[in-house]
């Protein structure tokens, strides 16, 4: 048996409802290893877990967190591909805001060489989401052009890199001029910020192209006029809608009702003769096809992507802190709770 200290929701609906609890890891089973969590990467969906807005939300008491990176401390006794002391990142169906864990040893793959844990930490749930919404579901050819909202974050990122590496041209979409210097360093082609001019300004950045491909998180007004311009044949494909997410402890569900009455809509009889196509997902159910997830990584993995980027970073005792300022808004790349 090992101790551990994990943060705990006793019950969904606010931030304040999260504590750090002292509790007993078991001995992993047979197919499970035991990781000391080094660094933990934060999600939307952690917040959206945490105020219970989330569908995969589990019932009762339970342990936010997607992603993590760390070392093995013990192997389950059919577990043959790790081994004590190997440095790994993973992803987990909740349970990584913890000092321990046990996990599936499927779900554990070898950090990289030369990647700090804050790294790995911030890579899995960022790079499945952003392949799986170009590759598989974007089906992303050579050529084409990518307009990516919420560009500068940890997704964002990934994205471009990865539509940079497949050919395309890419224009990223962001909140405040800010983070413009971000995404010209990143090499995105254009950059547009949201406001009332938005269509206009992405017409400019298309510079006369067909727009092919959108992958959309806001859920929100940008959601239609994304869809408005995209070519025939164009794709736009959803995992994400930030209109939801309010700040402070807890949602606030006048604003919540008001904005899932206006949320988006689109008529079939609409998309047909306009030869357009709306596509959405939920990561957690690429969780649930654990030979479907490496599959992807294979692929992703010949892409030689560089390192995530690492945009804040708090101590494991502020991780409370570190969501607070994640649904700010004013966060780049990607938020790493290290733990000591």
């Amino acid at each position: 048996m090992l101790s551990r200290r994990a943060f705990v929701v006793p019950k969904a609906g606010s931030l304040k409802n999260l504590y750090i609890q002292e509790q007993t890891l078991p001995l992993p089973d047979s197919d499970q290893v035991t990781i000391a969590v080094k660094a933990i990467g934060l999600n939307y969906a952690d917040i959206f877990a945490i105020k219970g807005l989330y569908s995969a939300t589990p019932k009762g008491a339970f342990v936010p967190g997607l992603e993590y990176a760390g070392e093995v401390v013990q192997v389950g006794s059919e577990v043959t591909h790790l081994k004590v002391g190997d440095k790994i990142m993973g992803v987990t169906r909740f349970g990584s805001y913890t000092t321990r864990l046990n996990i599936d040893a499927r779900y554990v793959m070898p950090l990289p060489e030369g990647w700090t844990f804050a790294e790995g930490a911030a890579f899995p749930v960022q790079v499945l989401t952003a392949y799986y919404a170009l590759v598989p579901l974007g089906a992303l050819k050579n050529g084409q052009t990518v307009l990516i909202h919420s560009a500068a974050g940890g997704v964002g990122i990934l994205a471009n890199r990865i539509a940079k590496r497949l050919g395309a041209y890419t224009i990223g979409v962001v909140g405040n001029a800010s983070k413009l210097e971000l995404l010209h360093k990143e090499g995105y082609d254009g950059a547009v910020i949201r406001s009332t001019q938005f269509k206009n300004d992405v017409q400019k950045a298309l510079q006369g192209r067909e727009l092919n491909i959108v992958l959309e998180t806001t859920g929100s007004k940008y959601f239609y006029w994304s869809y408005e311009l995209l070519a025939s044949q164009g794709r736009l494909i959803a995992y994400g809608s930030a209109q939801f997410t309010t700040q402070g402890n807890r949602p606030n569900y006048f604003k919540l009702v008001w904005r899932y009455l206006f949320r988006p809509r689109l008529s079939p009889l609409k998309m047909i003769p306009q030869n357009k196509s709306l596509m959405a997902f939920n990561l957690i159910w690429i969780y649930e096809k654990a030979e479907l997830m490496q599959e992807l990584l294979a692929e992703i993995n010949v892409l030689k992507l560089p390192p995530p980027l690492i945009g804040h970073t708090f101590p494991f005792e502020q991780l409370p802190q570190a969501l607070q300022f994640f649904q700010t808004g004013k966060t780049i790349g990607k938020i790493i709770v290290e733990v000591s």
